[in-house]
C-alpha cells in the first residue's frame, strides 16, 4: 500500500505527537497533516513543527472538519483526538461523552459526505472492556464491552460508530484497542505520574509521592513500540476488524512503582491519596494480542527495563528544567 499523506487527529496531544514523530523518523516521504484546536499548545510538536502541517479545526465543528478533509484528502487517518482522563471523566461526564462521541461522528460523516476513501484507524483503549472475570484473561477482541467510566463509555461508543460506518457505508475503519503504554507526556497516567514525582523528589521539588490503587494489574508497552504498532495496523490489518495492542509484561501497579523507585538513589516516601481512587476501577487488564501479532508480525522491541529507564530519564530532564526555571525567578 502506497501512503503519501496522513491526517492525525489530536496531533498536538501526547499520542498524536509521538505518532507524528515516529512517521517523521521512519517514513520521511509521508506528508503529515494534523487536526488541532486553535487554542491547544504546540509544545509537543516543537521538534517537528517544520515537518508537519497542522490545521486548526475542532472536531465538534462539522464544517471545519469537512473543510480540512476536502483540502487534504488523506490516504490514512489516525483518529487519536479525545478527552482521555479516566478519573476526570467521573467529574465532567457530559464533556467526555459529547466531545468523544460527537467528534468521532463528525469525522466519519465528513469522510462519507466528502466521498473520500482513506483507511481510518480508530485508536481506542482497553478501557472499553471494563472489569473482566479472571477466567476470561487474557482478554480477546470478542470479549464483551462493559465500560466502567464515562470515558470508557465514550470510547466504546466510538467503537460501535466505527462498526456502523463500516457495515453501512463500507468506510475502511480499523479499530485498535491499546492497553497501557508508557506515555511520558501524559501525567494523568499512573506510570508517568510516578516517574514525574520520583524525578521531582530527587530534585527537592516535592516531598512525597502520592498514588491511588496499587493492586490493579496492567500490561505495559513502550511508547515507541506502540507507535510502530499503529503504523503496522494500517499496512496489514483488515478494515472492519478490532485488534488488541499491548505488551508482554504484566504486573500490579504497586510492583511497577517499586521497580521505578529502585532506579532512584533518593529515598522516595509514598502515600495513598483517596482523591486518586476512582469510583469504579478496572483492576485486570491483560490482553491477548495473538490476532494483531499474527497479521502484522509485530512484537515489542524494547524491554520493560529499557522502557522504565526511558520514562524516568524523560522526567529527570523535565525536573532539571524546572529547577533552572525556579532559580531564574528567585
Amino acid at each position: 500500500m502506497k501512503i503519501s499523506k496522513v491526517l492525525i487527529t489530536g496531533i498536538a496531544g501526547s499520542g498524536g505527537s509521538y505518532l507524528a514523530e515516529y512517521i517523521c523518523k521512519n517514513h520521511s516521504h509521508v506528508k503529515i497533516h494534523g487536526l488541532a484546536y486553535s487554542r491547544s499548545t504546540r509544545k509537543n510538536l516543537e521538534g517537528i513543527l517544520n515537518k508537519v502541517i497542522p490545521h486548526e479545526a475542532d472536531l465538534m465543528d462539522f464544517g471545519s472538519v469537512f473543510s480540512v478533509l476536502e483540502e487534504v484528502r488523506p490516504d490514512v487517518i489516525f483518529h487519536l483526538a479525545a478527552f482521555a482522563n479516566v478519573r476526570a471523566s467521573f467529574d465532567t461526564p457530559n464533556s467526555f461523552l459529547s466531545n468523544n462521541i460527537l467528534g468521532t461522528s463528525n469525522l466519519f460523516e465528513a469522510v462519507r459526505l466528502a466521498r473520500l476513501d482513506p483507511i481510518i484507524q480508530l485508536c481506542s483503549t482497553s478501557e472499553v472492556y471494563g472489569q473482566v472475570d479472571p477466567n476470561d484473561v487474557p482478554i480477546k477482541e470478542d470479549a464483551p464491552m462493559k465500560p466502567a467510566s464515562p470515558y470508557a463509555v465514550s470510547k466504546a461508543t466510538q467503537d460501535l460508530l466505527a462498526w456502523t460506518y463500516f457495515i453501512s457505508y463500507k468506510i475502511k475503519i480499523i479499530r485498535t484497542r491499546m492497553f497501557t503504554y508508557l506515555n511520558p507526556r501524559r501525567t494523568d497516567l499512573f506510570a508517568s505520574s510516578f516517574a514525574r514525582q520520583v524525578a521531582w523528589i530527587e530534585q527537592g521539588l516535592q516531598k512525597e509521592l502520592t498514588h491511588g490503587n496499587l493492586d490493579s494489574v496492567r500490561t505495559v508497552i513502550d511508547m515507541r513500540d506502540a507507535m510502530r504498532a499503529y503504523w503496522l495496523t494500517i499496512l496489514h490489518c483488515r478494515p472492519g476488524e478490532a485488534y488488541n495492542i499491548g505488551g508482554t509484561t504484566s504486573m500490579k501497579v504497586g510492583n511497577f512503582l517499586e521497580r521505578l523507585i529502585a532506579l532512584s538513589k533518593t529515598s522516595i516516601p509514598t502515600r495513598c491519596d483517596p482523591a486518586l481512587l476512582r469510583p469504579a476501577d478496572v483492576t485486570l487488564q491483560i490482553p491477548c494480542i495473538d490476532k494483531f501479532a499474527s497479521e502484522t508480525g509485530w512484537k515489542p522491541e524494547y524491554s520493560f527495563d529499557d522502557s522504565l529507564t526511558h520514562l524516568l530519564e524523560f522526567w529527570r530532564e523535565k525536573a532539571n528544567e524546572e529547577v533552572v526555571r525556579q532559580r531564574s525567578l528567585a
